[in-house]
């Protein structure tokens, strides 16, 4: 029987007062969590996973990942481990712009997303180490900021991710994405009465970022399927999106660039890309220049196959399940 792991994890709010974000604006500041397991005697157990953009922590909760990560012998079996799986700022049921400040919501980023999930982990829950941290995709980018920022990390992984700044294409596909929104008439600045069309232009855009060239070939064989594809992309979005949050939620990344940090990682990382992922291109060397200023890291780009699927192999676990096992077992002392 497959277990329902969305029933299993337990729900959790923190709030933190009169929270500073980098840019100077002080909110008090809701941040959600879920959690699977339990913490043990020693308070050494403590697994923390950070999801990726527009996403929450119940993305680690659907089959893909949980059978493969948390299940009876997994690398993160429950019985084992205690999972704190966090809403960012901006995200899921976390504080965030639709819940009444619109667009005067402060413009966060990845450093302020960083700092809420450190103060939920100590402040909230009152644990002060790691046993493993995991992230994928933005939570990989935060993933590398951890390392440089906070002790008590005994072990690290990013999942489809780069620790340098965003430019060239990354850049360019971004800025498209929050133009398609705020350049659409009924965005009025922030201030709709209902989701402007651009919310869906951009998350089809983001779609496309992030989706597999082999297995769109496959999948969008004429014009019918392709646009059927698009309308179902851009329904869905206007029906459980919002406008401004997508906007700052992409707006997040503009500041990112943990490259002269590296240094300052001190727990091994283990940092695991994947072949056909034209979100973060191997061609360009990104992964190898970055690894190697780190002093207990080590990267891999794991092979196109039929199980892969570009990007989103990060919710495809199976794939890169025996790696974080490896990991585990290496920083196990």
């Amino acid at each position: 029987m497959t277990t329902d792991w969305e029933s299993e994890a337990e729900p959790g709010f923190h709030t933190v007062s009169d929270f500073r974000f980098e840019d100077g604006h002080r909110l008090d500041v809701t941040l959600a969590y879920r959690t699977l397991g339990s913490l043990n005697a020693r308070a050494d157990n403590a697994v923390m996973l950070l999801h990726g953009t527009t996403g929450s922590g119940r993305q680690f909760l659907q089959p893909s990942i949980a059978d493969f990560l948390f299940a009876s012998g997994r690398p993160l079996d429950v019985t084992r481990f205690f999972l704190i799986m966090p809403d960012a700022i901006g995200h899921g049921r976390s504080s965030r712009p639709s819940e009444g400040l619109g667009p005067d919501f402060p413009h966060y980023d990845y450093g302020d997303m960083v700092e809420g999930q450190h103060r939920l982990l100590t402040e909230g829950l009152g644990i002060e180490r790691l046993r493993l941290l995991l992230g994928t995709s933005m939570g990989g980018m935060q993933t590398w900021l951890w390392g440089q920022r906070y002790s008590g990390l005994q072990a690290l992984m990013a999942v489809a991710s780069l620790p340098e700044r965003i430019t060239g294409r990354n850049l360019l596909w971004r800025r498209m994405l929050i133009r398609l929104i705020e350049s659409d008439p009924g965005y009025a600045g922030g201030r709709y009465s209902k989701q402007p069309a651009g919310v869906g232009h951009a998350m089809a855009l983001f779609r496309l970022m992030t989706g597999s060239a082999r297995h769109m070939a496959t999948e969008l064989r004429s014009v019918r399927d392709t646009d059927g594809q698009i309308d179902g992309i851009e329904s869905q979005a206007l029906e459980g999106e919002d406008a401004n949050d997508v906007v700052w939620e992409f707006d997040a990344s503009r500041d990112y660039d943990p490259a002269p940090g590296l240094p300052a990682i001190r727990a091994p990382l283990l940092a695991v890309n994947f072949e056909d992922d034209e979100l973060n291109p191997g061609e360009l060397g990104g992964l190898e220049r970055a690894i190697a200023a780190v002093p207990h890291g080590r990267a891999m780009t794991l092979p196109a196959g039929p199980r892969t699927r570009g990007h989103q192999t990060l919710h495809v676990a199976e794939v890169w399940c025996d790696h974080l096992a490896e990991l585990l077992a290496e920083t196990g002392g």
